[in-house]
């Protein structure tokens, strides 16, 4: 068994908690799902949120999804011009038993425009 990275994102449409949550949910339920994965399987799970996010903390989220004893952390994604506004991005890692090509990135809620080169 060796330790994987799983890219994901998923867009907001306003800087709101319950939506935040609703979407981080989501995601980190794809995340699982697609890969086959359980939290036991989870090693840590690192999240960005682009800056105009204040509404709470994406790893919140997260523990409501049984990893509250993974390791999480949170941080501001970087400023750029033109860059999609109100995106959570995250990076899993876990345990598994594939190939690095055969991981299933999840992007969702138009995410997917951001890595249309991995977006599954």
């Amino acid at each position: 068994m060796s330790i994987k990275a799983i890219r994901g994102a998923v867009c907001l449409t306003a800087d709101d908690s319950a939506e935040m949550a609703d979407a981080v949910t989501e995601l980190l339920g794809e995340m699982l799902n697609r890969n086959g994965l359980t939290a036991t399987d989870i090693v840590s799970v690192l999240f960005t949120a682009t800056p105009d996010i204040h509404s709470g903390f994406p790893a919140t989220a997260a523990r409501s999804v049984g990893l509250a004893d993974v390791p999480l952390i949170c941080a501001q994604e970087i400023d750029v011009t033109g860059a999609m506004p109100l995106v959570i991005r995250t990076m899993m890692h876990a345990e598994m038993n594939i190939s690095r090509a055969d991981v299933k990135h999840v992007y969702l809620r138009g995410a997917e425009v951001l890595r249309q080169d991995i977006a599954q």
